[in-house]
């Protein structure tokens, strides 16, 4: 689970940082404040310290405690403008303890502050919407030195709390005013509270925290200073549009959590927000057993109709007509993104001049259909029929398109021939070794351009084809989909799906279906596609 914290921002300058994270870019910082002690008196202290405590714990009665005098606030004209120094890093991101050290970085005195228990996230929503000007400053639930020695230091002329009757705080401290915040309870609350969500708030400066139940008070805490706070324990390219936004406004990002190895790229995706048409930078969303969208392509080559129905029409007519082919796959729920799957090489009866058996297309013939797709929102698939050369080679020959977010990946078996072999004599096959050299190259090329996840679909309808499945590498960068691109009777579609989907590492993959408009009889309605299980979420037309 992922969110974003945040609010509206509030003033602040510098960099956090230090061992253990990444910055992600730096602004000018701030000079260090110097952080006078301003002199409360210690016994004043100790009973703040006394009643805070029992009023944590339901023991004070507010009606036994008598009224102080109204306080006096001082005309020193001090300066209490948040500033964060430079280099400044929380060392434990608790709310309580976080508090503390946000409030003595940044603040050298306080003419107001906001006051409230750590657990008690609806008086922290209605102090941070109140708009308090200045820390806001939040308790354990028992007795807490050091936040009683930040109130000495801090020396302010208000107290604005929620969830703590303002009695028991006068009663503590009487030399000081206290204003209580209602905390909403209802549409008729006057404070309706504040957006933990952060939409729309858009900060200087990031962190990212664990998703440990902390984030929360942690964000309206930081917001006081112009941080704002992301919330993860996962995947940085799952989180919800408003913290990518955050992150990828920000001038400096600081991770304070261990996310893992993948942490550092993943969020120079994020932060580069070139994202898949139709949006985010995960293919089928980051839970794999609920997809949340669904490719439907069409299959053929740019220069003829007689490989598929890609090749019928041009590109834009092409982006038209699947529009009516992908009527009814979205019954499900799941989202529609069209797609071409363009046969980038094509197996030959000869051999050519190179003695591969394969002919790879120009990529000046392939550049208006990739273009034509970037302007449409459309996906596309690149599929390679590498005869006695490797999908490697092949692939590398069109790294150019596989650079962009939005151009993924096909390798056929069915087409890799061995060097005795001759197209259509047999079916052919691969291991999983060659198509790891695959999966390891363009997960390289997802990281080096800080690309959205990347397709690659891997064509089978025989086991033979792909005799080690089970090695296949499933990188991250990478939404890793095996196609059942069978023909026939849907008897005998069905047998073919329920063989390749049988196996035991049939959860380690996305999956796919193939239409042939000519071949299958009849071709597969989408009900019937949509019944099969693991769901399809690559569908392909030829």
């Amino acid at each position: 689970m992922s969110s974003c914290l945040a609010g509206d921002a509030a003033p602040g300058d510098g960099v956090p940082s230090g061992a253990g994270t990444r910055i992600v870019a730096e602004g000018a910082g701030a000079p260090d404040v110097g952080l006078a002690t301003i002199g409360a008196s210690a016994a004043v202290a100790a009973e703040l310290n006394a009643v805070l405590f029992l009023a944590a714990q339901g023991n004070v009665d507010p009606q036994s405690l008598s009224a102080p005098e109204a306080a006096v606030s001082d005309a020193r004209g001090r300066d209490c403008s948040p500033r964060l120094p430079y280099g400044f890093q929380v060392s434990d991101t608790s709310p309580a303890a976080a508090s503390i050290e946000i409030s003595r970085a940044a603040f050298g005195c306080a003419h107001e502050l906001g006051l409230a228990f750590a657990d008690d996230r609806a008086a922290i929503s209605a102090l941070a919407s109140h708009g308090v000007q200045g820390p806001l400053l939040l308790m354990g639930s028992k007795s807490d030195a050091a936040l009683v020695g930040e109130l000495e230091r801090l020396e302010p002329e208000r107290i604005v709390t929620a969830g703590i009757d303002e009695r028991v705080l006068r009663f503590a401290l009487p030399g000081f005013a206290v204003e209580k915040v209602p905390v909403a309870d209802g549409a008729g609350s006057p404070h309706r509270g504040f957006d933990f969500s952060g939409e729309g708030a858009f900060y200087r400066r990031v962190w990212i925290v664990g998703d440990n139940g902390a984030a929360e008070p942690l964000a309206a805490v930081a917001r006081q200073v112009g941080v704002g706070v992301v919330a993860s324990t996962d995947d940085l390219r799952a989180l919800p549009p408003s913290a990518r936004d955050a992150i990828s406004e920000a001038a400096v990002v600081e991770v304070l959590v261990d996310l893992g190895d993948d942490a550092a790229w993943q969020l120079d995706v994020v932060r580069r927000g070139e994202e898949l048409p139709g949006g985010g930078f995960l293919l089928f969303g980051a839970d794999a057993a609920n997809p949340v969208r669904r490719l439907v392509a069409a299959y053929g080559h740019p220069s003829t109709s007689a490989l598929g129905v890609l090749g019928e029409q041009g590109p834009q007519d092409t982006v038209e007509r699947l529009r009516a082919i992908a009527e009814g796959y979205e019954a499900d729920g799941l989202a529609v993104l069209p797609a071409f799957e363009i046969i980038a090489s094509v197996a030959s009866a000869g051999a050519g001049a190179d003695g591969d058996y394969s002919n790879e297309t120009s990529k000046d013939l392939i550049r208006p259909w990739v273009g034509a797709a970037s302007g449409s929102g459309t996906y596309v698939v690149l599929d390679l029929q590498p005869g006695r050369s490797d999908f490697l080679s092949q692939a590398k020959i069109y790294e150019e398109f596989l650079a962009l977010p939005h151009v993924g990946l096909a390798l056929d078996p069915e087409w890799r021939l061995e060097p005795h072999q001759v197209p259509l004599a047999q079916i052919g096959t691969v291991d999983a070794a060659e198509i790891n050299r695959v999966t390891e190259w363009l997960a390289g090329l997802v990281r080096q351009y800080s690309l959205p996840q990347k397709l690659l679909v891997i064509h089978q309808f025989r086991h033979s084809m792909i005799g080690d499945r089970e090695h296949i590498n499933t990188p991250p960068e990478l939404a890793v989909v095996i196609h059942m691109d069978g023909q026939g009777t849907l008897g005998t579609k069905y047998s073919t799906w329920n063989a390749l989907t049988g196996q035991d590492d049939a959860d380690r993959y996305f999956w796919g279906w193939k239409n042939f408009y000519d071949e299958d009889t009849p071709m597969a309605t989408p009900t019937q596609v949509l019944e099969q299980s693991p769901k399809p979420v690559f569908v392909s037309f030829q």
